[in-house]
């Protein structure tokens, strides 16, 4: 179990995060199909550590005052015209973001009388929506800052060899890997040097096994892939936005489809749990999407369920992309592509594994929305301890509209 060190840890701020740019790439894909279709839409979001018995408000201090140093950042003239090569991002969005920055009056960190760490993020959804993700990263790198001030890099460099080991030396035809750990990360520096290491020794490109990175900052930086497209925030929130709940999964589809025409279409599948979201991925959508995405639940019996969708309708399942990446790790993640190899088109997002694995437990921390427009939203995923909801009258109505059984 992770515990704070004995003594106070001395405050020595760094400015953890240095560029807006530094977060995944689905908070931008996101933010500019709030900027034109949903531009006046308040939410709330609020922080949860998952983690039994962890502690984390004698950090508030200290977290607090990286957020204002994350609150004075701008997007820079070379960050905005490397968004402009992205050709999903329109051009208007990118001359939003010129002005853009985010405001610390939307966010507001304390230390509850239990001795835990309270966030909590209130405002406009287009001015707050990009918080969540360098967050969370400060949270990390502040708490294992305090927890472990001489990181054992040698064992995490060695965990990492090994995981590159286990890629090569498999026969594993086209399997690639993709960082998605910014949220959870050990640290900044560590990130860098993790997918700087895997560009070298795994090869990026087509011939590659990096197949990329969730986040836009070392995208840009080192050359790699962008990947992302909807987080569950999106389709929670469409529970407000939308004419009716039971079809805010439907809206937020056709929604995301008028804001990217084809493009960005892989679809996300645990708002409400496998079943209601097969109800209504119909043909329609099966067709549209160019695949759907893991994250909650057996990740096995989802990917079978998944191509027996696409048979039952007539879709070649080998023309779509099935995505994992839920709590992945390097040996889960060769399973996974040597039970469904052949099968259907297959991408893996490794996070807190690639990023966080130097032999310390980390930190199972979350920020996620709990309100839009006064309302109540929630997800209700396959893995039930990941299900985040204030309300829970609001939570037991969702089920009932979407024919859930409660846990």
């Amino acid at each position: 179990m992770l515990e704070p060190r004995s003594k106070p840890f001395q405050s020595t701020i760094t400015m953890i995060i240095t560029s807006l740019l530094d977060t995944d790439l689905y908070k931008f894909t996101m933010m500019q199909a709030v900027l034109h279709q949903f531009p006046g839409a308040q939410v709330e979001y609020r922080f949860k550590c998952r983690n039994p018995g962890v502690k984390l408000g004698h950090l508030a201090g200290e977290i607090r005052q990286e957020i204002k140093s994350l609150c004075s950042l701008s997007f820079s003239e070379k960050e905005l015209k490397w968004l402009t090569t992205l050709r999903f991002i329109k051009s208007d969005f990118v001359d939003f973001l010129a002005l853009f920055k985010l405001n610390e009056k939307y966010i507001d960190i304390a230390c509850t009388e239990t001795g835990d760490l309270d966030i909590v993020i209130k405002g406009p959804w287009l001015h707050t929506i990009l918080f969540e993700i360098p967050v969370l990263a400060i949270v990390n790198e502040v708490a294992f800052k305090d927890l472990y001030p001489v990181p054992d890099f040698l064992q995490g460099r060695a965990r990492l060899e090994t995981k590159i080991e286990q890629l090569q030396s498999a026969n594993l035809g086209d399997l690639k890997i993709a960082d998605y750990g910014t949220r959870r990360r050990f640290s900044k520096p560590w990130q860098e040097e993790v997918l700087r290491v895997l560009s070298a020794k795994l090869g990026t490109g087509a011939q590659g096994q990096l197949a990329g990175t969730s986040n836009v900052l070392y995208a840009m930086t080192l050359g790699l892939t962008p990947l992302g497209t909807m987080a569950h925030e999106y389709l929670q929130a469409c529970q407000s936005l939308g004419p009716r709940l039971r079809d805010s999964q439907v809206f937020g589809f056709e929604s995301w489809a008028r804001e990217y025409r084809g493009d960005l279409g892989i679809a996300l599948s645990d708002v409400y749990g496998i079943e209601p979201f097969l109800r209504d991925f119909d043909l329609y959508f099966c067709k549209l999407f160019d695949g759907a995405r893991h994250d909650s639940g057996d990740p096995f019996a989802w990917g079978e369920r998944m191509i027996a969708h696409y048979k039952a309708l007539r879709v070649d399942p080998k023309t779509k992309i099935l995505i994992f990446s839920d709590g992945l790790t390097v040996p889960k993640t060769i399973e996974l592509y040597q039970q469904f190899n052949g099968r259907c088109q297959l991408a893996f997002g490794i996070g807190t594994n690639l990023t966080n694995d130097l032999g310390y437990e980390p930190l199972q921390i979350v920020i996620k929305m709990v309100e839009c427009n006064g309302q109540p939203v929630a997800k209700l995923s396959d893995t039930p301890s990941k299900n985040m909801c204030t309300d829970e009258k609001y939570l037991a109505y969702l089920r009932q509209v979407f024919d859930i059984t409660p846990p």
